[in-house]
């Protein structure tokens, strides 16, 4: 299975996710806030990635123990957003997981409890 189609049947299990076209890339939705987005060559950067709504500290810890693999993305790296090469040899349940923790950060309570089961 290519990265997008994972990414995608990952992403659909959840409740209210979208995935739409935004600045040319498939970006995914939780509610009306983005949460990750699939890049493939962007601005000529030759990386196959996923950028990924995350926090400062998590950003950092993975940059510096992986950095053949994680990456500060242009335009949301500072607000801590994680970028992600998919072209390199991953963990699927580490990058499922990342994508999780950052549809949690942006989704409607009501969808959260739907996730939880609650």
């Amino acid at each position: 299975m290519n990265p997008l189609d994972r990414i995608r049947k990952t992403i659909a299990a959840w409740p209210e996710t979208d995935e739409r076209i935004s600045h040319g890339s498939p970006t995914f939705w939780g509610g009306k806030k983005t949460f990750a987005s699939f890049h493939d060559d962007h601005h000529g950067d030759g990386r196959v990635a996923l950028w990924i709504k995350s926090d400062a500290d998590t950003q950092e810890g993975l940059v510096q123990a992986n950095p053949e693999v994680f990456f500060i993305p242009p335009y949301v790296g500072p607000s801590g957003w994680l970028g992600v090469r998919l072209d390199r040899a991953l963990d699927w349940d580490v990058i499922a997981g990342l994508l999780r923790d950052g549809y949690r950060a942006v989704a409607p309570k009501r969808a959260l409890k739907r996730l939880d089961g609650d």
